[in-house]
C-alpha cells in the first residue's frame, strides 16, 4: 500500500483518490474513437460509394512520354495523405523509368483513383474493384508496397 505525506499526515492513496475513476470503463466512454484500419467497422465507413463515378481526366493531347512522365512523378508526389505520397512516391522513383508509354497511361488513371482506394488496394487492404484486378501496374505498387527488401523509404526530392 502507498502512503502520502501530507502537512505531516499519513494518508493512503485509497484514502484520497475520486470515487468515479470508472468513468473509462462505462459504456459512454469504450467505444474507440479511433478504430483500427481494416476493422468491419472502419472499412464500412470509409468504403468509397460506388455510384459515384470516377473523374473525367482532363484531355491532354499531344503530351510527350517526357512531359507526361514528369507529371505523374509530380501526382505522386502531392497527394491527398502522406501515407499516399510517401507509397506512390517511391513508387514513381523506382520504376516510372522503366515503364513504356501503355503501362504509363495507365498509371495515370490509377492516380485519378481516391488516395485511399489506391492505398488500401496496393496494401491488399481492399480487393480492387474489376478494372483494376487484372492491372499489371497495381501488381507492380503491390509488389512495392509489400517491401520484402524491408528498405526504409523516405520521400524523394522533387
Amino acid at each position: 500500500m502507498s502512503t502520502v505525506f501530507l502537512s505531516s499526515r499519513i494518508l493512503t492513496l485509497e484514502a484520497i483518490r475520486h470515487p468515479c475513476r470508472t468513468l473509462s470503463t462505462t459504456s459512454r466512454w469504450s467505444a474507440d474513437p479511433w478504430p483500427l484500419p481494416h476493422t468491419p467497422q472502419h472499412l464500412s465507413n470509409t468504403q468509397t460509394p460506388s455510384d459515384i463515378p470516377p473523374p473525367t481526366p482532363l484531355p491532354r493531347a499531344g503530351e510527350s512520354k517526357e512531359t507526361l512522365r514528369a507529371r505523374l512523378v509530380y501526382q505522386s508526389r502531392k497527394r491527398g495523405t502522406l501515407e499516399s505520397d510517401l507509397l506512390l512516391s517511391t513508387f514513381a522513383r523506382d520504376h516510372l523509368r522503366q515503364m513504356d508509354e501503355t503501362e504509363l497511361k495507365e498509371y495515370d488513371k490509377l492516380l485519378d483513383e481516391p488516395d485511399w482506394d489506391i492505398y488500401y488496394w496496393a496494401t491488399e487492404g481492399r480487393t480492387p474493384p474489376e478494372r483494376w484486378v487484372k492491372s499489371p501496374v497495381l501488381e507492380k505498387l503491390r509488389i512495392h508496397a509489400r517491401n520484402e527488401g524491408k528498405v526504409v523509404r523516405k520521400m524523394p526530392p522533387l
